[in-house]
């Protein structure tokens, strides 16, 4: 499918089906302990029908967090103007605060240091919203600082979520965000 073409409704609901089942199971267990043939049931399609969109768990897993890459991203240039330097947008500490009904399901993903599935995808995503921003305002060595901003917020959100810093969500949001604007002032 090109970006021209339209998705198929029929292929995007049993896509939302897969991925609704996945949480609801996740929210009773761990991922590693849910099978195909429990979450197709859950979901009412058959197991090729699962095939078809996803090649296993761990990818069904990705597509269902996906939101939360999407929330980060927006939650993170969510403001106008001059930026606040000590304290988020509130945008961020909203999303740092929704966190936890997936918690477990994104520490599996997205793993120390903000690697895993999860965190590639955060990282992709984050650095290609940050250098086309600061591309846009003509700012000095953009790909530098949009790596830096992704590697850092992704590493940040992991080892938070892994209990490696302790803070609440409203702190740990306030401290990203001082680090991010720091790195953006760097160059």
């Amino acid at each position: 499918m090109t970006a021209a073409e339209p998705a198929d409704p029929r292929a995007s609901r049993t896509r939302a089906r897969l991925r609704e089942a996945l949480l609801r199971e996740c929210a009773e267990r761990p991922l590693e302990e849910i099978g195909v043939a429990a979450l197709v049931r859950r979901a009412g399609v058959g197991r090729a029908t699962f095939y078809v969109h996803y090649a296993d768990l761990e990818a069904l897993a990705v597509d269902a967090c996906a939101d939360v890459v999407r929330e980060a991203v927006d939650a993170l240039h969510a403001w106008r103007g001059r930026p606040d330097p000590v304290h988020a947008p509130a945008a961020l500490h909203d999303f740092f605060a929704g966190l936890a009904p997936h918690a477990a399901l994104y520490r599996t993903l997205l793993t120390p240091g903000g690697g895993g599935p999860l965190g590639r995808v955060l990282h992709r995503d984050l650095r290609a919203r940050s250098l086309a921003e600061r591309e846009l305002a003509g700012a000095a060595d953009a790909p530098l600082v949009a790596s830096a901003v992704a590697a850092s917020f992704a590493g940040v959100l992991a080892d938070w979520l892994h209990g490696l810093i302790e803070a609440t969500p409203r702190q740990i949001a306030d401290q990203s965000w001082q680090l991010l604007v720091a790195l953006h002032r760097s160059r």
